[in-house]
């Protein structure tokens, strides 16, 4: 019994830990835009992000049900899998996470989870542990969709943008009451964040308590203390900053003139808060990313990087199976015993120490990334016309 407590203690510990690493993670994707253009000072915008990711995570807990009883077969209707296997999954997935945190890659936390626990599973139990039905209606499908959706919107809220707002076409600046409005949208992205992401380290935690019999596998959702427990580490997670994320979109893909930012953002926000209330579990990474390329494609004399989102776009696809690989390693010394559990958490904190050690060789932090994010108005580059023609700002 004390060695099935102390595993819980332990799924629970990484758990957060992992939603710790998700809140760093994905600030960018609200923050690193009003941040480019001046709407707000680095850590004010961090510190909103946490506080609206805080409030999201007690919104919604659709996500948290398709974790806790939709990917994995548990329960009477499946397989049992164990807490050894989850606690597997979560260091594949934190293993992913801070190594493209210490290389600054926007990859996706969502799938480094899903990466990791599906690898520990077929690992346990083999292929027939997954549900491949919800893995492909609530992961793989709004994977694909989502950013296209969301490029889509942030296209046509572009164009109107500019289109309504003409008359400033030549001045300097001419657009610049969008940064005040981009308060507004990037705010709602940090709530939309809260309310999709915080929820996936609720299921995970949710399953393990499942599994040893500390909740009822009928019960719908996760328990109140764990809702407070997840929305704690995903807020402090946030107003760390990640800024080494945020100096890589800010250089990348999010540094956009107001106008776009306004754009992307509020599309990236209601895509997220419909899927959330559809319990679609998808990557805010991906869908921001294709938002602020939708709003660059919507501004006549633009041009998107497309090196810079090749390079991410590549980082997606690496970060499922990799996190998976991850998670079977881990799930192979787990199948020890107790002392395998004790290795596997034991290697799962030198990684963590090692990568911190590593990125003391190049810190990044909101004093030193402010000047590379507010100078990286090249991501997407204007072509300006001649007078005749009429300047486009």
């Amino acid at each position: 019994m004390e060695e099935v407590t102390l595993l819980i203690v332990l799924v629970i510990a990484l758990a957060l830990f992992f939603d710790f690493t998700n809140g760093f993670h994905d600030t960018a994707n609200a923050m690193a835009t009003p941040i480019a253009t001046g709407a707000m000072k680095p850590k004010v915008a961090v510190t909103l992000a946490a506080i609206l990711n805080l409030v999201g995570a007690f919104l919604s807990t659709e996500v948290a049900k398709t974790i806790s009883s939709g990917i994995i077969r548990e329960g009477d209707s499946g397989i049992l899998i164990s807490p050894e296997l989850i606690l597997a999954g979560l260091i594949g997935a934190i293993v992913w996470n801070m190594v493209t945190w210490l290389y600054g890659l926007p990859s996706s936390s969502s799938h480094a989870l899903f990466g990791g626990l599906i690898g520990a599973a077929i690992v346990g139990f083999g292929v027939n542990a997954i549900d491949y039905g919800v893995l492909l209606s609530k992961v793989i499908f709004p994977a694909l969709l989502a950013p296209v959706t969301a490029g889509l919107v942030a296209f046509a809220a572009t164009k109107m943008a500019y289109s309504i707002t003409r008359r400033y076409d030549g001045r300097p600046d001419g657009r610049s009451g969008f940064r005040y409005a981009q308060i507004f949208s990037s705010s709602l992205v940090a709530l939309a964040h809260g309310t999709n992401d915080a929820q996936k380290t609720m299921g995970v935690i949710t399953l393990a308590l499942v599994t040893v019999g500390m909740q009822d596998a009928a019960q719908e959702g996760p328990q109140l203390w764990v809702v407070i427990a997840c929305a704690l580490a995903i807020a402090l997670g946030t107003y760390m900053g990640g800024w080494r994320i945020i100096k890589t979109l800010g250089t990348g893909l999010t540094a956009v003139k107001p106008a776009q930012g306004f754009a992307a953002e509020t599309s990236t926000a209601a895509t997220i808060l419909a899927s959330s209330h559809l319990g679609f579990a998808l990557s805010t990474t991906q869908v921001a990313s294709g938002s602020v390329i939708g709003s660059g494609l919507g501004r006549r004399g633009s041009s998107v990087r497309w090196g810079t989102a090749g390079r991410i776009g590549v980082g997606w696809l690496l970060t499922l199976p990799a996190a998976a690989i991850v998670g079977a390693a881990a799930a192979f010394i787990a199948h020890l015993g107790f002392w395998g559990v004790m290795l596997d958490a034991a290697l799962g904190l030198g990684f963590i120490i090692f990568i911190f050690l590593r990125s003391l060789r190049d810190q990044v932090g909101h004093e030193t990334v402010v000047n590379e994010v507010a100078a990286s108005a090249d991501a997407v580059k204007i072509t300006r016309p001649s007078k005749r023609s009429g300047t486009v700002r």
